[in-house]
């Protein structure tokens, strides 16, 4: 984040002593130090939740378009079904006139007589 060395880090603390004075120095630190860290924390929180609000966004684009696969599966098996069922229909309203025109099997005496020739 930032690129601070140790040499401007003790810089900063020479100063630090010589403006608020030997006494009050380690509280000022340690206050420092917990603000910096509830800083850290917030940035953390931030960053977790864009990268949370991101990835819920990904999904809800990946659910739209799983719905519209779907949509688009159904409707094309309604299609189908709604096609078959008209072929269907059809082939029933014209069995009856199929079978009228069709003449009955004929039927053979060789199936209609047993065999007597049995051996034993």
């Amino acid at each position: 984040m930032f690129d601070i060395g140790f040499s401007e880090l003790m810089l900063i603390a020479v100063v630090a002593l010589i403006v608020i004075g030997p006494e009050k120095l380690p509280k000022v630190a340690r206050t420092v130090g917990l603000l910096f860290g509830r800083m850290q924390r917030y940035v953390n929180d931030v960053k977790s939740d864009i990268s949370r609000e991101m990835a819920l966004d990904d999904l809800r684009k990946l659910q739209s378009s799983m719905q519209d696969t779907a949509r688009s599966i159904e409707q094309s098996v309604n299609e189908e079904v709604q096609s078959a069922e008209s072929e269907m229909n059809k082939i029933t309203a014209d069995a009856p006139s199929a079978i009228a025109e069709t003449p009955p099997p004929a039927v053979s005496n060789a199936a209609a007589v047993p065999d007597s020739g049995k051996q034993t």
